[in-house]
């Protein structure tokens, strides 16, 4: 029941690094919380197969770090790709 929590950790991670980066209508509003909440919640299901219990500090560790650590270069590739593509797009049209 706990991983709950960890995904709500990580969607709010990610929502708060959705708002932080630049170019927020290049991509979906969803993309960061979606990740951001699958990367939290995947740690803390790793930790607690792996052995290690909610008692701990870890899994709750993870919850925090691992959404960082995932969302934030997640977010800066996708804005670059889609930046890139829509350059590409605007110069096959002929609209500059």
């Amino acid at each position: 029941m706990q991983i709950l929590l960890a995904f709500i950790v990580g969607a709010a991670v990610g929502t708060g690094i959705h708002f932080l980066l630049h170019q927020r209508l290049t991509r979906g509003v969803v993309v960061a919380p979606m990740a951001g909440a699958i990367s939290a919640g995947l740690a803390w299901t790793i930790l607690t197969w792996v052995g290690i219990g909610i008692d701990t500090p870890w899994p709750w560790l993870a919850a925090l770090v691992v959404p960082i650590v995932v969302v934030y270069p997640l977010v800066i590739v996708l804005t670059r790709m889609r930046l890139a593509a829509d350059a590409r797009e605007k110069e096959r049209l002929g609209i500059v």
